[in-house]
């Protein structure tokens, strides 16, 4: 299985390469394979921004994230 997850572009830099925000993690990935703009989602998989998200889908996954984690550590 194949996990993705959701990511805030926080700054795009030379040669597609973004500084995104997981929400406790801050990252740069590739972003050759997606149009996005800073402040809007993405989904990343293995260092690549794979597909973009609306901000309440990016925000809602991020969440369920939070949760399964939270649940984890219990």
């Amino acid at each position: 299985m194949c996990v993705a997850v959701p990511a805030e572009v926080l700054e795009i830099r030379n040669d597609n390469i973004g500084l995104v925000d997981f929400g406790d993690l801050q990252q740069e990935v590739r972003l050759d394979l997606v149009d996005v703009q800073v402040g809007e989602f993405v989904l990343v998989h293995v260092g690549f921004a794979i597909q973009r998200l609306s901000r309440e889908e990016g925000l809602e996954t991020r969440e369920v994230f939070r949760q399964v984690y939270a649940a984890m550590e219990n």
